[in-house]
């Protein structure tokens, strides 16, 4: 396939579409302005980064519901193009402690699980809090249960 054919080809996709880039889709543009640190802020960093994404039909990188296409060598190189985007902008909301950690993920939704997988955690002292907090709730002088 021409170069020129590639072009129209990709010119055609739909902004709607994941594969679509804007111009202001760059690497060097952070998404959120919040680091995730590690479980203490996972939740609130993965709802913000979430958000964004989904502004920029990018959630199908991290999810896995936008893979690469085999059967269209146009369509698999934007992904490659779109792909090293996405992980950057999660790369670029790690704190330097974690960054190390994650660089070497070959896409975003490997890195995007295997920060879930590691950082999603509940602290158990803060379930036991809570649950104690919820039991000593009175309610008109009786424990509410």
């Amino acid at each position: 396939m021409g170069d020129e054919t590639a072009i129209t080809l990709i010119s055609k996709i739909d902004f709607g579409d994941p594969l679509y880039l804007y111009a202001s889709d760059t690497t060097n543009t952070p998404l959120v302005s919040i680091k995730i640190k590690g479980t203490e802020n996972y939740n609130v960093w993965s709802r913000a980064m979430l958000l964004a994404l989904s502004t920029k039909n990018k959630v199908g990188f991290v999810d896995g519901t936008c893979r690469k296409n085999t059967h269209n060598e146009v369509l698999a190189s934007q992904w490659d193009r779109c792909n090293p985007v996405v992980l950057s902008w999660l790369l670029s909301s790690i704190s330097e402690e974690l960054y190390s950690g994650q660089i070497f993920s070959a896409t975003a939704s490997t890195a995007w699980t295997e920060l879930k997988e590691t950082y999603d955690k509940v602290d158990g002292s803060i379930t036991f809090n809570l649950r104690q907090k919820i039991s000593s709730v009175k309610q008109s002088g009786s424990s509410k249960s």
